[in-house]
C-alpha cells in the first residue's frame, strides 16, 4: 500500500479522534505503511512472478473494500448534511458524548470549485498541491530505483521500511510538542538535502550511499504521514474529504512523474537526484506559508475558516498598530525632556 491511497482513512481520523489523541492515531495509522513494506519484501522473495505476486498483495483490498461498509461515517459530515439522526446513533457507537456543539446549518452541495473560490481556501489548496505532488515525485523516486544501490533489492526494501520506525517516532514527538508545519517542513528540506548530497557520495562506499537514501526516504515517509494529518487539519469539516481527494490527486501526478524523472540518468546522472531533491525543497518552503494547527480546534465551515483568517490578519494589524505607538512614544520622550 503506497502512502497516497487512505485518504478517506486519515480524515476519518481527523473527524472523529480528540484534537490530544488525534496525532498518535495519525502516527499510529502510518505505520501501518512501514509494517505493509516489510512485508512486502518478504512475499517477494517467496513469490517471484510479479503477477502473482501483484494478485498476492491485491486480494486484502477486497477483504478490506467488504469490511468498509461497516465502519460509521463522520458525524461531522452527517451533521452538515441535516443527517443528525444518523449522526447521533454514529456516535453512540463510537462514545458517548455531547453533540449540540457540533451542529451546524445544512450546507449546499459543494464541488472541487470550493477549493479555489476563497482567499484563505485557495491558499491551502495551492500550497498542498505542491507540497503533495513533490513529496510523492521524491518518495517514489527513491522507491523505483532501488537496484541502483549495488545491493539485494529484497534487503534494501527492508531498510528502507525500517527506517520508517526511528523517522515516524520523531515526527510524532515534533508535532505534539513543536507543531505540524515545522515538523512537515524540517522532514521535506532534511529529505530535499540528503538526496542531493547523495549524488557527491562515491559509487565505491554503497553503504553511504544506501544510508543516506534511507534516511532521505525515511525523512519523506515520514512527511508524508504528517501532510495527512496537517491538511484534514487545515481544511474545514464541509470540504475536507473532497479537498484531501484532490490532493491526493496531486500526488499520483508525482508518482506518475517520478519514472520520467529518473529516466533523465540517461543524459545525466545527477539529474534524477537533483530534480527529486529540489522538488522536496521545494515542497518544504510551500509548508512555511500554511497555518499552523496543533492543539486548535477543527473548523466546521468554509465560512468559519474565511472569518478566523480576517479575525487574525485584524490581530496582526492591531499589533503591530501597538507597537509603532510605543516606538513613537520612545522616541518622543528624549524630546520631551530636552524641550
Amino acid at each position: 500500500m503506497s502512502p497516497t491511497d487512505p485518504v478517506l482513512l486519515f480524515s476519518a481520523v481527523v473527524e472523529w479522534m480528540p484534537t490530544r489523541g488525534r496525532t498518535v492515531a495519525g502516527v499510529l495509522l502510518g505505520y501501518s505503511f512501514t509494517l505493509g513494506q516489510l512485508i512486502l519484501a518478504g512475499v517477494a522473495y517467496v513469490i517471484r512472478p510479479w503477477r502473482w505476486l501483484q494478485f498476492a498483495v491485491s486480494v486484502p483490498f477486497l477483504i478490506f473494500f467488504l469490511y468498509s461498509w461497516w465502519l460509521p461515517e463522520s458525524s461531522r459530515w452527517l451533521l452538515l448534511r441535516g443527517k443528525s439522526q444518523l449522526a447521533v446513533e454514529n456516535l453512540r457507537k463510537v462514545v458517548s458524548s455531547y453533540i449540540q456543539s457540533e451542529i451546524a446549518s445544512v450546507c449546499p452541495s459543494n464541488s472541487v470549485l470550493d477549493l479555489f473560490r476563497t482567499p484563505a481556501i485557495r491558499k491551502i489548496t495551492c500550497c498542498l498541491m505542491v507540497v503533495w505532488f513533490s513529496n510523492s515525485l521524491a518518495y517514489y523516486g527513491l522507491a523505483i530505483d532501488l537496484q541502483k544501490f549495488g545491493l539485494s533489492v529484497y534487503l534494501v526494501q527492508v531498510l528502507f521500511g525500517v527506517i520508517d520506525i526511528p523517522a515516524m517516532l520523531v515526527a510524532t514527538t515534533t508535532m505534539i510538542y513543536v507543531g505540524r508545519r515545522a515538523t512537515v517542513a524540517s522532514f521535506l528540506l532534511l529529505a530535499g538535502l540528503m538526496v542531493i548530497a547523495n549524488m557527491f557520495v562515491p559509487e565505491d562506499m554503497q553503504a553511504l550511499r544506501v544510508a543516506q537514501a534511507a534516511l532521505g526516504k525515511g525523512c519523506l515517509a515520514s512527511s508524508f504521514i504528517c501532510v495527512y494529518l496537517f491538511t484534514g487539519e487545515l481544511y474545514p469539516t464541509e470540504i475536507r474529504q473532497m479537498g484531501m481527494g484532490f490532493a491526493s490527486v496531486s500526488a499520483r501526478f508525482g508518482g506518475l512523474t517520478a519514472p520520467l524523472v529518473t529516466t533523465l540518468g540517461e543524459f545525466s546522472t545527477s539529474l534524477p537526484p537533483l530534480g527529486f531533491g529540489a522538488t522536496s525543497i521545494l515542497a518544504g518552503l510551500a509548508v512555511c506559508f500554511l497555518a499552523e494547527t496543533r492543539n486548535a480546534p477543527l473548523v466546521e465551515t468554509i465560512e468559519a475558516m474565511e472569518r478566523r483568517v480576517r479575525q487574525g490578519l485584524r490581530k496582526e494589524d492591531a499589533e503591530e498598530k501597538t507597537e509603532e505607538i510605543s516606538l513613537r512614544q520612545l522616541g518622543a520622550s528624549p524630546l520631551k525632556e530636552t524641550i
